[in-house]
């Protein structure tokens, strides 16, 4: 046989080998069926298959096919196989969820972990869907403080193909964090160094926090905040070697461990500004810089000065100004050079104002607010007293002023994105305090009606010694102008036997009107119509007290004129706050008299969590057209006005009845001192140190056992502050140090409040 003869038989017994294992396949899809489909309509599994009758059949193409059809989750198997042209598609469906349920879940509810989870009652049950849920499940647990939680998933298995999904959970105990080390610290402290962070050692007092539980995000905020710190104190090589957080073998608490490297401390060498801005002298800037050459370097100071620069630049129209600081470091000398560079920006003018993301509230109610209108020179700080105002207003959750460029350089767009929270209020509320006795109370308000921004509110207090009920109305910019304007209606009563032996009625209405005179002053006008009724006067009262029985008209108008400047209205740390109130009587009705009032308070940051604050008032009423100035007229002093003295235990006595009578002129002061009390800051409680002075004196009458002195009474004392989850509870224990015999003191004086 010759050569030639053996390679064609090796050629043709190739061509048979390679042709025996190659599937049987046509030429061409000639039929498809499906076997086995339930749910699923023959016709959907063919949209998915991606085959269709004529297509040339191939082992890529049923490849391909049953790909596609397992890519939509519908099935738990499929088999694709072809004989004569006709392709045969047998498919098994994956089960419906019927049901989802939780079991042994007492800390967290079951509505929290179904949002977590992506499976939902009617949708396909897939294996590699519920292993996802489970994980995120166990992340769930894991953000809450549960490393030792085990969750197992259970199958039950129903009719016509459907199963109920169940999680099984055993949640195991908290797993705190036992404790928090350091490690290569030198210049601090393990103390001082936890006192930076917000993960805290488990404790017996974290029981309201969650501080002590371990969270890995947190712990990751908790180096950049150890980082910042020794950047403030000059340490600007400090490195973080390792962050380690081992778990104990019964997953009941983290030991903490953070190795550091302080490396070395530097002070501030030269300090320059380089600008790029045509006609920009750089040294007018140098007031901006807050902090001092041969100062310790801070990180923050010069994040800082920054800020300051760029308002200062935003205010002469620079809006999009750029300040990088270069940082040199002297290894050698310890020192580190600070070079401002400010590159070229030209001036802007405002061409839009948007306002987005407000779906209730009118435009205009937040435009009114904006400091700046289309066409104003661009300024930075008005932009952002702009932001401050808006958020004031208390309508949104969340607001974003933003400047974007504009159609040319020269111009800019003020982006304002606003997220609108409930302005409806609905609460009822209990408490106890020393002055009132306990209390209760019911508030019903709307601080944006109709997205207006007016204002409509009811509520009622009923305490031991009060009793309230007032509606009011306020529209902010009457007239779409800055104009404040509103009424009131209201009815009050009051005990006053334990200190003057009657009890007071009040019932009348009253119209405001308010404006601003600038950006910090403010004018308030009011009218004010009443019914003052002295009742159940006490048979053994004074005579002065006596003879004032009876109800009297009081017509009066008053003006309040404020000056405020503060960081917060609600809880201020700095900033003055200054007020004068007039009243004049006797437009109408019986009562005939003026008086006004002086007063102002002063916050002054000593140090984080550090507040001083100083307070003074004065006051004086004076009856005229042959008229006295009645009890109800008069000044009180005492209990929340003057501590360590019982509300009305200061100032003008009928020492028979031991009646206190009120008086026409005061004047008080106080200082206090609020710090912390080494307490994690989230626990909310600060300690309170003060003194009071004051005094209160004057009265139309005189007669035998009057006492009516303008001497001087000084009270001192310490007392504490606990911004409880049920509300503020505050504790106060003074003591007068200067006090006239018949004046009635209060030792300790408690207020707790709620809403719920």
């Amino acid at each position: 046989m010759t050569l030639r003869t053996y390679a064609l038989y090796a050629t043709a017994f190739t061509a048979l080998f390679a042709f025996s294992i190659q599937p049987s396949l046509a030429s061409n899809v000639r039929d498809i069926r499906v076997e086995g489909s339930e749910r699923v309509e023959p016709a959907t599994v063919l949209t998915y298959l991606n085959l269709h009758k004529g297509d040339a059949v191939t082992q890529d193409a049923l490849d391909e096919a049953l790909k596609s059809l397992f890519a939509t989750g519908l099935f738990a198997d499929v088999q694709i196989s072809e004989s004569n042209g006709v392709v045969t598609v047998k498919i098994s469906e994956n089960p419906v969820i019927n049901q989802i349920a939780f079991e042994g879940n007492d800390e967290l509810e079951d509505e929290q972990l179904l949002s977590e989870i992506t499976a939902r009652p009617r949708q396909v049950f897939t294996r590699t869907s519920v292993q996802n849920d489970v994980s995120r499940l166990y992340d769930v647990y894991h953000r809450n403080g549960r490393f030792s939680v085990d969750i197992q998933p259970k199958v039950i298995k129903l009719d016509q193909n459907r199963v109920n999904l169940v999680f099984e959970i055993q949640e195991g105990p908290l797993t705190e964090i036992s404790s928090i080390r350091f490690v290569g610290n030198e210049r601090f402290s393990d103390d001082e160094l936890r006192s930076v962070i917000s993960s805290r050692e488990t404790r017996w007092y974290n029981i309201l926090s969650s501080a002590d539980r371990f969270d890995q995000d947190r712990l990751s905020y908790d180096m950049e905040q150890l980082r910042q710190f020794y950047l403030k104190e000059g340490y600007a090589d400090f490195r973080i070697l390792s962050s380690v957080a081992e778990l104990s073998q019964d997953k009941d608490k983290f030991y903490v461990t953070v190795t550091v490297d302080e490396g070395e401390r530097y002070r501030v060498g030269d300090i320059k500004v380089n600008s790029q801005i045509r006609n920009l002298d750089p040294s007018g800037l140098m007031d901006q810089v807050s902090f001092n050459a041969n100062d310790w370097y801070n990180a923050e100071e010069v994040k800082t000065t920054v800020d300051q620069m760029t308002r200062r630049l935003g205010d002469m129209q620079y809006a999009f100004v750029n300040i990088v600081p270069d940082v040199n470091r002297n290894r050698e000398k310890h020192t580190i050079d600070v070079l401002f560079n400010i590159n070229e920006s030209p001036r802007v003018y405002v061409e839009r104002i948007n306002i987005d993301g407000n779906v209730r509230t009118l435009d205009k109610v937040i435009r009114r607010q904006m400091e700046v209108v289309e066409g104003d020179a661009f300024n930075r700080s008005l932009v952002a007293e702009s932001e401050k105002n808006i958020r004031d207003l208390g309508y949104f959750s969340k607001v974003d002023v933003k400047t974007l460029p504009g159609s040319t350089p020269d111009k800019t767009v003020v982006d304002v994105n606003v997220e609108e929270q409930s302005t409806g209020e609905i609460s009822l509320g209990a408490g106890f305090s020393t002055v009132d006795g306990p209390l209760a109370d019911f508030h019903i308000r709307e601080k944006n009606l109709l997205g207006r921004g007016q204002d409509l509110g009811f509520s009622a207090t009923v305490a031991g010694a009060r009793t309230e009920f007032d509606v009011a109305f306020t529209e902010p910019y009457f007239l779409d102008r800055d104009l404040l304007a509103g009424f009131d209606v209201f009815h009050t009563t009051r005990d006053q036997q334990d200190q003057s032996s009657f009890d007071q009625k009040r019932t009348g209405a009253g119209v405001r009107m308010g404006y601003p005179l600038s950006k910090y002053w403010r004018q308030l006008w009011k009218y004010q119509i009443e019914n003052n009724e002295i009742t159940n006067v006490d048979s053994d009262a004074s005579r002065f007290i006596q003879d004032q029985e009876g109800a009297r008209m009081t017509s009066a108008v008053s003006q309040r004129l404020t000056y405020e400047d503060l960081d917060s209205r609600l809880y201020p740390t700095d900033g003055i706050s200054l007020w004068l109130d007039t009243e004049l009587a006797g437009l109408g009705g019986d009562a005939k008299y003026v008086s006004g009032k002086l007063g102002g308070s002063y916050y002054i940051p000593i140090a984080k969590n550090w507040i001083f604050n100083v307070l003074g008032e004065t006051g004086i009423v004076a009856a005229y057209s042959d008229s006295d100035v009645k009890i109800n007229e008069r000044y009180f002093l005492g209990g929340n006005t003057f501590r360590g003295f019982e509300r009305a235990g200061v100032g003008p006595r009928d020492l028979g009845t031991d009646d206190s009578l009120g008086g026409n002129q005061f004047y008080r002061g106080t200082a206090e001192l609020t710090f912390p009390l080494g307490l994690p800051d989230d626990l909310g409680v600060s300690g309170h140190a003060f003194t009071d002075v004051g005094s209160l004196w004057g009265l139309d009458e005189s007669g035998s056992g009057i006492v009516d002195e303008n001497s001087l009474r000084a009270s001192a004392g310490l007392g504490m502050t606990w911004i409880s989850p049920m509300g503020p509870v505050r504790i106060d224990l003074s003591k007068p140090y200067l006090k006239e015999d018949y004046d009635v003191e209060q030792v300790f004086k408690f207020s707790f409040g709620t809403r719920f």
